[in-house]
């Protein structure tokens, strides 16, 4: 089990599945997603730093077999951040097209480059609420030439999330930035749905990055697609040593959370549970908006997974700990967290689980994980724990 967190994976998380509303037709069936855990004492990263170039254009909100394309590429951009380890690269996300209200810019950096962080790359995803402008596919990836710059390391990926519409004259910059970086840069363009226009030039991406493929997110909805992704784009599998002598004594993980045990504060999470960098099993912002207690549809594939968590520990039951930022007043978020930690629980019992497991708490702000003095802060203390018992 590798340290990516239910903070950097449940405490993102992510940050950031889609809201399917209402349409004219059947929405798409999203299939049931649980994220491949990639056991990280096997693998390495095969790049040294990633860019995600996110799509946010006005096309985006067109739909694709009823769902808006744009919720659909949140979603591939959520469970591709789900199920990549975190093994040292230096990554960013960047958007382009989005409406003002995300940015006037044509382009935005939302996160990086610095060392990836699920968690990180969550809110920066989620920060990416609404699409309006036009493509400038060309800007975007002139500034990505200037976020690689003098970056350690020689093996660069740029995975580009994009319906592939309206950027005819863009291919000039694309190769641009290859011959910039040569072999050390690959792309890897996944089309958010069909349409032939968009397919003929994110397959032309492909092509020019030489060393890249394309994907589309048909291909990645389920875990095991994104999970072959992942590990081809990401990863390269560890060779195997001849038995070393140890040098030192072995440090424990006794509940192999990925957390040693000098290091858990939260000993005897349950196998399959994703947890923050102190082996605590936590649910971030991710659920939950500004002073809000209504779960965000963001959040289900999260309490999914929660949810087979269980089914596979019938005798386990957990407290569910509500917990808020610090706008307001005590009592008012005493009363806020106890609701967060009530709408997990009756999450949880619509998908079959007993409510006599689940013991609900709130504690309001009273044990912050992050500064309250920052807006990225407050949304990581508005939480809800899980503590297995």
């Amino acid at each position: 089990m590798n340290k990516k967190n239910l903070v950097n994976s449940l405490l993102s998380v992510i940050a950031f599945l889609f809201l399917f509303g209402c349409a004219t037709k059947e929405p798409m069936k999203v299939p049931s997603f649980s994220p491949t855990t990639f056991d990280t004492t096997k693998y390495d990263s095969k790049v040294d730093n990633f860019v995600v170039v996110f799509d946010a254009s006005s096309s985006m909100r067109h739909k694709y077999k009823g769902t808006p394309k744009f919720d659909i590429a949140k979603t591939i951009g959520n469970q591709m951040n789900l199920t990549l380890p975190e093994l040292g690269q230096t990554a960013g996300v960047r958007s382009f097209g989005h409406d003002p209200a995300v940015s006037k810019q044509y382009t935005e950096l939302l996160y990086g480059m610095e060392k990836y962080s699920t968690a990180n790359a969550s809110g920066a995803l989620a920060a990416i609420t609404k699409p309006g402008g036009f493509s400038p596919l060309g800007t975007a990836l002139e500034a990505v030439a200037n976020d690689l710059e003098g970056l350690p390391g020689v093996h660069n990926a740029v995975i580009i999330v994009s319906d592939g519409l309206d950027m005819d004259q863009k291919l000039p910059r694309i190769q641009d930035l290859k011959d910039k970086y040569g072999s050390s840069i690959c792309f890897y363009p996944i089309q958010v749905g069909a349409e032939p226009e968009g397919t003929a030039f994110l397959q032309e991406v492909a092509r020019i990055g030489d060393c890249g493929f394309f994907s589309t997110a048909d291909d990645l909805m389920k875990g095991d697609g994104m999970a072959a992704f992942v590990e081809k784009v990401f990863l390269t599998k560890k060779a195997m040593v001849a038995t070393p002598a140890p040098m030192k004594a072995e440090r424990k993980d006794s509940d192999g959370d990925g957390v040693y045990d000098d290091e858990d504060q939260c000993p005897g999470t349950p196998v399959g549970a994703k947890v923050n960098a102190v082996g605590c099993w936590t649910l971030d912002s991710v659920l939950f908006d500004f002073d809000k207690a209504e779960i965000k549809p963001e959040g289900y594939p999260l309490l999914d997974a929660i949810v087979v968590i269980l089914e596979k520990n019938p005798a386990m039951s957990v407290e569910l700990a509500g917990h808020t930022d610090n706008v307001g007043t005590e009592a008012y978020n005493m009363d806020l967290s106890m609701r967060r930690s009530n709408s997990v629980a009756a999450y949880l019992v619509e998908k079959g689980i007993l409510r006599n497991r689940l013991a609900t708490t709130g504690f309001g702000f009273k044990t912050p994980v992050a500064l309250n003095g920052t807006k990225f802060g407050r949304s990581l203390n508005r939480r809800v724990e899980l503590n297995p018992y």
